[in-house]
């Protein structure tokens, strides 16, 4: 049985997870830089058996899948992955199982990101480095009203903190209802209302169909120029060239933002010159903690495959299939 951790970029997974657990006979490799492409994936992991992906920077497409014919389970990082085209998975046989996600370390890293943009600190650290004094005035969160589009587990945990600061929180997604959102301490409103009247928008929804492109230029025209939009979700929900031309001609204060369309982001993106944007590498998990969780239930998830006893099968339907191969 051959085992491949894809995406190890941070060296982090040997010593995240006890991997002499595995018996006798299983090989396991850590590749540590990106697969440049499909072809280059198709040809280095033609001969694994296991595969776990790391969140979201491999994709797996139908098209690779269907170029890996001994690769029998994926063991995906986090509660779901997008990148796994799950109906081909399942088609072909292969079982996917997931893991716990980590969602405090997203809430603490979207206030991180809130802290930094309305208070401009890394601006002032490097303006402070360089011999400058008080460049800047900040904006305190006091009174002053968040908007979150989203209200699950990392929304109701940014709520909270947001009420702790004596912020009013006003909610909206497509599926909220006003008793859930009463629950959390928000006031269940429209999109386009949660735009106009909220000094700070965070997106706390996941990436779909429904959700791509959610804010674009109609949406970010909505918001007040003093307002901040902070995205720790995925950046393809908000239109990326619409934010860059807002952001350009300060019709939004600024943005703090953790995600892309694009990741890793390329040297010379638009929005790394920006001097109202505070930006991060998609750290919202980059934790010891949850990089322990991640791989120490990928490991489970493997054992219990090998056992025969599969967990956390994000497509349980593969049964069938393979019923019928079989």
């Amino acid at each position: 049985m051959r085992i491949a951790l894809l995406d190890d970029y941070q060296r982090v997974a040997r010593q995240s997870a006890d991997w002499h657990r595995l018996p006798a006979g299983c090989a396991l490799q850590i590749f540590h830089e990106r697969l440049a492409d499909e072809d280059e994936a198709a040809r280095l992991l033609a001969d694994f058996d296991v595969v776990m992906a790391l969140r979201e920077r491999t994709l797996f497409p139908a098209s690779l899948l269907e170029r890996l014919p001994r690769l029998k389970l994926i063991a995906s990082a986090g509660p779901r992955n997008a990148a796994i085209d799950m109906a081909a998975a399942t088609r072909l046989g292969i079982v996917v199982c997931s893991t716990a996600g980590g969602p405090r370390s997203t809430t603490e890293l979207t206030w991180g990101l809130i802290f930094a943009v309305v208070r401009r600190i890394p601006q002032e650290h490097h303006a402070l480095r360089n011999g400058g004094w008080q460049s800047s005035v900040g904006t305190e969160l006091a009174g002053k009203i968040l908007g979150t589009i989203g209200l699950g587990v990392i929304g109701t945990q940014v709520a909270g903190v947001a009420r702790a600061f004596g912020m009013r929180v006003l909610a909206w997604s497509q599926n909220l209802t006003a008793e859930r959102a009463a629950e959390c301490g928000a006031e269940l409103v429209g999109k386009d209302e949660l735009l106009r009247r909220a000094d700070v928008v965070t997106i706390h929804t996941r990436l779909s169909e429904r959700t791509a492109g959610l804010l674009g230029a109609a949406e970010l025209a909505l918001m007040k120029p003093t307002a901040f939009l902070i995205n720790a979700s995925r950046g393809p929900i908000v239109d990326e060239a619409a934010l860059i031309d807002a952001l350009r001609h300060r019709r939004i204060a600024g943005a703090g933002l953790d995600v892309f369309d694009r990741e890793p982001v390329a040297a010379g993106h638009p929005l790394l010159a920006l001097d109202n944007v505070v930006v991060t590498p998609h750290l919202g998990y980059v934790t010891h903690e949850v990089y322990h969780g991640f791989y120490g239930e990928t490991l489970d998830n493997i054992l219990s495959y090998l056992r025969g006893v599969p967990q956390r099968v994000l497509n349980p339907q593969v049964w069938e299939h393979r019923r019928r191969a079989d």
